[in-house]
């Protein structure tokens, strides 16, 4: 009896402790988010003066954290929103896709000028011109990625789900709310994690952005490197890694495994096989008190709420009557009306550079976009060698999964940049020329989108298919060939696709380079599009960013778009 007392008094004192530690975290939470405001309406100064001291970084991290954060919430109402459009109907998917793959295959330096301008004369007097400016670079380097997932996912619903949808009268927000998002959300949450991971690849840029001698930085991580990059300070450079590691490997143990954890329950399957994932802090969430009490008031007054408004399903049979299509075409004509007037002045404005490009450039531009073409069907090409086996292994190994999900997520989200003078001097030691070197630069950037698309299609085959493989004694090359690259093949082509958006935006820091003081550079459109950018040379920055745009309209028309309808029509797991 008195053991039965001692334990349940030390499991009242763990909720206890449990419980005060979660209201100590939004306490945190909401004074980091006051301190973040103050920050915005704090004066505008011509020039920030970074701090280099090592007890600098936690403020400067969270900065970026803070950035990285709000871009992401800023990409995923985009993805559902675009991504449900573009899944739902078949003219708009004819725009909307190519338009979504011309963008993520834009470089950063192609948005940032322009972007900045604007913001700041928007918001002369302040700082959240510079701050948004800087939130909507990060998101432009996430969203691609994640709604060509969710496009992908929604294509690939089964069949029969939408059958029983239909039967039951599902209202457009049900369906929306119970299959279609409930349907892509492993797949989504692993894309987050490869998006927010390629939100800091250009972080450096961003957040320590110069343009004519004028210098629009930002305290932040990466402000912090790029200044001890450019003193060459080696202390500096070091303590901003270690402070780079361990922000990601805390956002990875407090967010995204318990996400990984808790997206297991929209796996589509009959047979429950293996230990599931597990994560410490979804274990600490499941023994608070406070949470289980807030949960227990919510279902209790969505209950009480439902009892008292009997009616409550009659705007649902409007909506799903006419009410939402009507105001779905009044949005979409009010859309179309502005996206009209915003092209017609955009190609004004666009036609006036152009003339200014002769004949010689434009030829320059062709031979250069081939180049950077070649290194980039390189590049994915490395990829998917190492990345469709380590991704199959450790999507379906919740062992493996958890040992090296950390490892993975460590290694993809940090800047990639930065390695490129530690990986060009040991290749240069061995004599590669430079232009496979850029090759290889851009591989390191794009290779963690097939890798986290691999993982994520890995993880979503039902265990229901690995139970018959087994009753058939399918092993081996056989299952890899009958199972596993089937099933993946959808999320494969996800992935080549934001890869390949990926390596050539890194084509312009892989293909110019500074090293030790020298400037290494390759023929290729990268090289270009800097040169340009540097020079302030705006009409070759347009001809080569749209250079680049049409080199990925007429790729998405004669490569992806052919992927994506084989792997819907005889590679999906649900036809």
């Amino acid at each position: 009896m008195k053991f039965s007392r001692s334990a349940a008094r030390s499991a009242r004192f763990e909720r206890l402790g449990i419980d005060l530690l979660l209201l100590g975290a939004f306490g945190a939470l909401v004074s980091g988010v006051v301190v973040l405001a103050g920050r915005w309406h704090a004066p505008i100064r011509t020039a920030v003066e970074i701090d280099l001291s090592p007890l600098a970084l936690p403020g400067y991290t969270l900065l970026s954290l803070s950035r990285g954060f709000a871009a992401y919430l800023l990409s995923l109402a985009f993805t559902l929103v675009y991504g449900t459009v573009a899944a739902h109907s078949k003219r708009a998917e004819k725009v909307m896709i190519p338009l979504l793959d011309i963008g993520q295959g834009i470089p950063v330096l192609g948005f940032l000028p322009g972007l900045v301008l604007g913001m700041v004369a928007l918001f002369p007097r302040t700082n959240v011109g510079l701050e948004l400016a800087c939130i909507v670079m990060i998101f432009t380097a996430q969203v691609w990625n994640m709604t060509f997932s969710f496009y992908g996912s929604l294509r690939s619903i089964p069949a029969e789900l939408h059958e029983v949808a239909r039967l039951n009268r599902f209202s457009w927000w049900k369906r929306f709310r119970t299959v279609e998002v409930s349907a892509s959300v492993i797949g989504l949450v692993w894309n987050s994690m490869m998006s927010m991971a390629g939100g800091w690849f250009f972080l450096t840029v961003n957040e320590a952005f110069t343009l004519g001698g004028r210098d629009f930085r930002l305290p932040g991580i990466g402000s912090y490197m790029s200044v001890a990059i450019e003193r060459g300070d080696t202390r500096a450079i070091f303590w901003a890694i270690v402070a780079m590691v361990l922000m990601i490997l805390a956002v990875d143990q407090l967010l995204w495994r318990p996400l990984v954890v808790w997206s297991e329950r929209f796996r589509i399957e009959e047979i429950t096989t293996g230990r599931p994932p597990t994560s410490w802090v979804v274990t600490l969430l499941r023994k608070s008190r406070l949470l289980r009490r807030l949960r227990r008031t919510f279902r209790q007054a969505r209950r009480a709420a439902a009892q008292a408004a009997p009616a409550a399903a009659p705007p649902e049979a409007a909506w799903a009557a006419g009410a939402a299509p009507v105001a779905l075409r009044v949005l979409t004509v009010a859309a179309g009306g502005a996206s009209l007037a915003a092209c017609a002045w955009g190609g004004w404005k666009l036609v006036s550079l152009l003339v200014q490009v002769d004949a010689q450039k434009w030829r320059m531009l062709a031979l250069a976009l081939l180049s950077t073409a070649g290194r980039t069907a390189l590049a994915l090409g490395l990829a998917v060698l190492w990345t469709v086996p380590v991704g199959v292994l450790l999507g379906r190994s919740p062992v493996w999964s958890r040992r090296l999900q950390p490892v993975v997520q460590t290694a993809a989200s940090f800047p990639a940049p930065m390695l490129y003078p530690l990986v060009t001097g040991a290749l240069l030691l061995f004599h590669v020329p430079f232009g496979l070197i850029a090759a290889i630069l851009m591989f390191l950037g794009a290779q963690w989108y097939v890798l986290f698309n691999v993982l994520a299609g890995a993880s979503a085959i039902p265990h229901d298919l690995d139970e018959a493989s087994d009753v058939y004694r399918v092993t081996g090359r056989g299952r890899w060939t009958t199972l596993y690259l089937p099933s993946i093949f959808p999320f494969l082509v996800t992935g080549l696709i934001t890869a390949a958006g990926g390596a050539w935006n890194a084509s312009i820091v892989a293909e110019t380079l500074l090293y030790r003081g020298k400037t290494m550079e390759t023929f290729g459109l990268g090289t270009l599009i800097t040169r340009a950018t540097h020079d302030g040379d705006f009409p070759l920055l347009t001809a080569g960013v749209l250079t680049m745009s049409f080199a990925l309209v007429l790729l998405n028309r004669t490569v992806w778009r052919r992927l994506y309808r084989l792997a819907e029509t005889r590679y999906s797991l649900n036809r």
